[in-house]
């Protein structure tokens, strides 16, 4: 399914003990779907606020068929989660519409640790897969999409 097909992985270090495992699930979802471990780009950020960026520009090369986007956010006493969360949502949006490059959103937005460990891996599967799932789809309805309606 996702042969011949280019990956950029957008990975955040911040709270690396879920998102390594999302990483890991990701690019093990692309391999088992078809594609080459030379397919996969993965870039590392410092937190879930500079996803977006590096995002759309990887999406801004042409290089990628889809671009994946990983990370956690942890609910805490602030306002800051609901901010942080809000903009990297919009950013990845926004991205992916302007760029007109699928992105899969893997971030999770979490009220707990134990509930990222367990989206991260346990009962409730892996996001990091179910993002790679959704850019193998993602980017074969864009193909199709172009060659039923070829831009003039």
């Amino acid at each position: 399914m996702a042969q011949g097909m280019r990956f950029a992985i957008v990975v955040s270090r911040f709270n690396e003990f879920i998102t390594l495992r999302l990483l890991a699930s990701a690019r093990d979802g692309l391999l088992r779907l078809g594609a080459t471990e030379d397919a996969i780009t993965v870039v590392e950020v410092p937190g879930a606020f500079e996803i977006p960026a590096a995002a759309r520009r990887l999406a801004d090369t042409g290089q990628f068929d889809a671009v994946i986007t990983l990370g956690l956010i942890l609910r805490g006493d602030t306002a800051h989660f609901g901010v942080i969360s809000r903009e990297v949502a919009r950013g990845v949006g926004q991205s992916a519409l302007e760029s007109g490059v699928p992105h899969a959103f893997g971030v999770l937005t979490c009220d707990t640790l134990e509930e990222a460990v367990q989206r991260a891996g346990l009962k409730a599967g892996n996001k990091g897969w179910e993002a790679a799932q959704a850019a193998v789809e993602m980017a074969h309805l864009f193909r199709e999409l172009k060659q039923q309606f070829p831009r003039p």
